[in-house]
C-alpha cells in the first residue's frame, strides 16, 4: 500500500527553497497539510522576505494541496513557538516536524568571528530545539509524532572551514539521541537525515559535475518515509543523496579491559593504544546507560 499523509499536519522549516521546498511538496502531494516556514533570508541568514514561503504555498495549492505560510525565524524561542501556533490555528494539530532551516557562514576557525559561530548554532541547533520544544506537548497529547532533524556529513565526518556548522549539525544528533528516549512512550519517533544535495547552500562547495545528480528529491523520499506511519524506527541517522541511502551509527571499538581494579598507567595506554582503538569489531549502543552497563559487565556479572 502506498504511503500517504491524509489527515496529517506537517511543519517544514526552511521550506522556501532547496531541500525544505522538496520535502514540503512531496508531503503535500501525498496528502499532508503543510506549514511552509521560511524567513526568506540570504544564505548567510541576513534579510528576510515573504516571497520564498509564499511561492511554495502557491505551488502546493496549484497542485490541489493544502498549505499555509509562516515567516518566523527558528532561532528565537517566541518566533519558533509561533511556527507551531500557525499550524494549530490553521489545522488544529501537528503530526510531523522537519527541522530543515539552515544558513552558512563559512570561514576557518582561526578567522571566524564568534558572532558568526553563534548565529549558525542558533539556527541549526537551537532552532531545531526551539521548534521541537514548541511542538513536543502537542505531540505528547496526541500520542503521536514524527520529528526529523537535519544533520550533515560536515559534522559527522568533518569539513574544513565549517566548525560552526559542523558543531551544530552534530549537536542535533545528540538532541535526537535524548529525545528518542523521552518520546517513545508518547508515540513520538525522532530520526535524523544527513543529506547530500545540490541547493543554494551547497552549490558553491560541491564539484559542478556532481550537482545535476544531487537532486533534493532523492533526500525527500527518505525524509517522507521517516515522517510516515509506516516508519517504526527512532534514533536513526540516514545518509541520503543521488539515489544512495545508508544508516550512519556512532560506533565503539571492542576496546581493552585491563582487569578489575587494575593500576593503569599512561604508559599502559600508550603501549596498547592500537588495541584500544582497533575498529575491527565495532559495536553500537542504544543509550548511554547501555554503554555504561557494558563497561560495568566485568564488575556486575
Amino acid at each position: 500500500m502506498a504511503i500517504d499523509f491524509q489527515g496529517r499536519v506537517a511543519i517544514v522549516t526552511g521550506a522556501g527553497a532547496g531541500l525544505g521546498r522538496s520535502h514540503a511538496l512531496l508531503l503535500a502531494e501525498r496528502g499532508a497539510k503543510v506549514v511552509v516556514n521560511d524567513l526568506g533570508g540570504a544564505v548567510d541568514g541576513t534579510g528576510g522576505s515573504a516571497k520564498a514561503a509564499d511561492t511554495v504555498v502557491a505551488e502546493i495549492k496549484a497542485k490541489g494541496g493544502t498549505a499555509v505560510a509562516n515567516y518566523d525565524s527558528v532561532s528565537d524561542p517566541a518566533s519558533a513557538a509561533n511556527i507551531v501556533r500557525t499550524a494549530m490555528e490553521a489545522f488544529g494539530r501537528v503530526d510531523i516536524l522537519i527541522n530543515n532551516a539552515g544558513i552558512l557562514r563559512d570561514k576557518s576557525f582561526a578567522k571566524m568571528e564568534i558572532a558568526d559561530f553563534d548565529t549558525v548554532v542558533d539556527v541549526h541547533f537551537l532552532g531545531s530545539a526551539y521548534v521541537t520544544k514548541a511542538a513536543w506537548p502537542v505531540m505528547q497529547q496526541q500520542q503521536y509524532g514524527r520529528i526529523v532533524m537535519t544533520s550533515s556529513n560536515s559534522g559527522l565526518y568533518g569539513n574544513f572551514g565549517q566548525s560552526n556548522y559542523a558543531g551544530a549539525k552534530t549537536a542535533v544528533v545528540g538532541l535526537m539521541n535524548a529525545l528518542k528516549q523521552e518520546g517513545g512512550k508518547y508515540g513520538i519517533l525522532v530520526n535524523t537525515i544527513a543529506p547530500v544535495a545540490a541547493t543554494r547552500m551547497t552549490e558553491a562547495l560541491l564539484p559542478p559535475k556532481l550537482l545535476p545528480h544531487l537532486k533534493p528529491e532523492y533526500v525527500s523520499q527518505a525524509v517522507a518515509y521517516l515522517c510516515s506511519e509506516a516508519c517504526s524506527a527512532t534514533g536513526d541517522i540516514i545518509s541520503a543523496g543521488a539515489g544512495f541511502y545508508a544508516k550512519i551509527q556512532i560506533m565503539e571499538s571492542e576496546g581493552l579491559f585491563f582487569g578489575i581494579d587494575a593500576k593503569v598507567s599512561i604508559d599502559d595506554i600508550a603501549a596498547n593504544y592500537a588495541k584500544i582503538t582497533d575498529m575491527a569489531k565495532p559495536r553500537g549502543f542504544g543509550s548511554s546507560m547501555e554503554e555504561v552497563m557494558h563497561i560495568a559487565k566485568p564488575f556486575v556479572g
